[in-house]
């Protein structure tokens, strides 16, 4: 999940910020006929879905996580940089305010009928297994946060925790800039769905 729109780093961040990074991008027209999208991918991204939600995010198998990834890994998506304390899935203070900012966005009436990944990361300290609970507990947290005060359809938020697997700056693995939650529109129903 290395496509998009990297925003680690600011302490506070717009909703319009976050609106822009996750709208699908809108095709131009043009004379040459774009590929159309394989029917069956679609089929297994739908199944996936469907599959995952509403589940806990410590339920999902290695390889539902990494299929998750693969499919994320094209989508609109943003890194936010959410701070929490060690070992802690509680939302620092200072970062509310961008929680609040991704609330605001994905309550957007142009992203209605949308799914989203909301992927929990944590930096390279420690082992992988104490680094995937924390993953996984913050993305839970983050998606409590927004069907509680933003009234987000619960079915419409898929939790994943990536642990230190997926770290985006591999040459410094105990940076804070992997430490962040990562959000992903993953399907976007058009009005007539």
């Amino acid at each position: 999940m290395t496509a998009g729109f990297a925003l680690a780093g600011e302490v506070n961040v717009s909703a319009d910020q976050i609106l822009s990074a996750l709208k699908p991008k809108q095709l131009t027209r043009s004379l040459s006929v774009a590929p159309q999208a394989d029917p069956s991918a679609k089929g297994h991204t739908n199944a996936l879905l469907d599959s995952v939600r509403n589940r806990e995010t410590r339920s999902l198998s290695s390889s539902e996580r990494e299929e998750i990834a693969e499919i994320a890994s094209t989508k609109p998506n943003i890194d936010l940089e959410i701070k929490f304390d060690f070992n802690s899935a509680a939302i620092s203070p200072i970062s509310v305010t961008s929680v609040e900012a991704l609330g605001n966005a994905l309550s957007d009436p142009s992203l209605k009928g949308s799914t989203f990944v909301v992927a929990g990361h944590t930096d390279a300290i420690g082992s992988d297994a104490f680094n995937q609970d924390p993953s996984e507990r913050r993305a839970d947290a983050i998606k409590r946060y927004l069907v509680e005060h933003y009234g987000i359809s619960g079915s419409d938020l898929v939790t994943v925790g990536y642990g230190e697997t997926r770290l985006k700056d591999s040459d410094h693995p105990n940076a804070g800039v992997n430490r962040r939650v990562q959000v992903v529109n993953l399907e976007t129903k058009s009005a007539s769905q």
